[in-house]
């Protein structure tokens, strides 16, 4: 894969938050500047020890590998993927936080308000590896250039995975469109009442929300001196109700978690079609779904119309957490993890993270053709993804809420009680409440 291919040029506009980010957010400046001070960047003196919190498989043979290197600099990993954010939320509470954790970009405004993170900035090779990164992911990380609060680790763009066998078995053309798509469900749904070509997932709306972006569904936008929050849109209720009739006429699943074994059972059942998902799937459904190698392939995600827009879903960075001591060993571990070439080649072998680090997109394992997938080289698809998502998406300051009230409303969706585009007014209303109640100018969007 070519650098031209593989960079990843799309960028958030994150920068828009940081008038009001900047104001409210600051735990170690009470003037009301809005400039966080930049914690001391002194080397330690002896031998450390860091504290890492992720939930990515495998990370800990990263960890192990970067120990045998660095005997003064020691990690110690915790995988904390059974309650992410509820497990950070815990530590920050007791002072006990890590030197260290996993923070996907979603999280970070909310957690930049509750005083979570400190600013690196004053280690040069913190602000040095700016250049190391795709821009967008960046300017996610440091708030718009007025900090260094994590190291950008992944990102996710968006594709289709398809059984080829099962399209090739009913004769049905792989879908380009939505409607397509939708038409290919039907078909299969008649073939075989067991098959469905997908499940919808009304807990994750993180999931959810990367087919907003796809159809360039901006949720927020900073303007007048204040957030403009337009979670309900013409493009948003088009995704919802597109989901609705799906779920009506029972052509998807609702009964199914994303990632869990009941999942994993009904692929394994040949009972689920396609899977909607982003690059770091691709070793999800290879490590759970060993005996279909040959079978999957993927291809780029349906588009609404002539409208090639994809979506981007998850991503992370490994945040500088708030109490951290040991900031310059943090910064030397924390750079190496996200842009060293053979602790990236590692992470996406065993993790399966797709790079926010440019170097990282040029890796051997990522122009080669990969043997689950019938040696089809899969990330040309994610890299030709990356290059088509809305670089106007941005997240708002009270993400979480805003993902718990879309959660709710669609589990009740799901189950018959209200619409999936109920749940997008649950979810601006979540967020115009939030925002009022911590003081943050809002208003709702046109």
């Amino acid at each position: 894969m070519s650098s031209t291919v593989t960079r990843v040029r799309f960028a958030v506009a994150a920068a828009a938050s940081i008038a009001v980010l900047a104001g409210c957010s600051s735990s170690t400046d009470s003037s009301g500047s809005g400039k966080d001070s930049a914690a001391s960047c002194e080397p330690s003196k002896g031998k450390v020890t860091l504290q890492y919190w992720n939930t990515v498989p495998g990370m800990d043979k990263v960890v192990d590998l970067w120990n045998k290197k660095n005997p003064n600099i020691q990690v110690e990993m915790k995988n904390i993927s059974n309650d992410q954010y509820g497990t950070i939320s815990n530590a920050l509470k007791a002072d006990k936080a890590p030197e260290l954790a996993q923070v996907g970009y979603d999280e970070l405004p909310s957690l930049r308000t509750q005083g979570a993170f400190v600013d690196a900035s004053a280690c040069k090779d913190a602000t040095a590896a700016k250049s190391k990164f795709v821009p967008w992911t960046w300017s996610q990380t440091s708030f718009g250039d007025t900090g260094v609060f994590a190291m950008p680790q992944d990102t996710g763009p968006m594709a289709l995975f398809v059984r080829s066998d099962i399209f090739k078995k009913y004769g049905v053309a792989v879908p380009k469109t939505w409607d397509e798509y939708q038409a290919a469900a039907r078909t299969l749904h008649k073939a075989d009442p067991n098959l469905t070509i997908t499940f919808f997932d009304p807990n994750n709306a993180e999931w959810f929300n990367g087919l907003l972006w796809q159809n360039n569904a901006e949720m927020y936008k900073y303007a007048g001196d204040k957030w403009q929050v337009s979670v309900v849109s013409d493009r948003s209720k088009q995704v919802a109700d597109y989901w609705q009739k799906m779920i009506s006429d029972k052509l998807v699943r609702t009964d199914l978690a994303n990632t869990s074994t009941q999942m994993y059972a009904a692929y394994q059942k040949n009972q689920i079609a396609t899977y909607v998902g982003a690059a770091w799937g691709y070793s999800m459904l290879r490590d759970n779904l060993p005996s279909q190698a040959g079978k999957w392939s993927i291809v780029p995600m349906p588009t609404w119309g002539t409208n090639g827009a994809s979506g981007n879903w998850g991503g992370s960075t490994v945040a500088f957490m708030k109490g951290n001591k040991h900031l310059y060993e943090s910064v030397k571990f924390n750079t190496w993890l996200n842009s060293d070439p053979e602790a990236l080649a590692l992470e996406n072998k065993l993790g399966g993270l797709y790079p926010a680090a440019t170097d990282g997109l040029e890796l051997p394992a990522l122009s080669k053709g990969v043997p689950y997938y019938n040696n089809q080289k899969i990330f040309d698809v994610f890299a030709e993804s990356s290059k088509k998502i809305d670089t106007n998406f941005a997240w708002g300051p009270t993400q979480k809420t805003v993902n718990l009230a879309l959660q709710d409303s669609l589990a009740k969706a799901a189950a018959g009680d209200g619409t999936v585009s109920d749940a997008l007014t649950a979810a601006q209303n979540a967020a115009l409440k939030s925002m009022k109640d911590q003081a943050i100018p809002a208003a709702a969007g046109k």
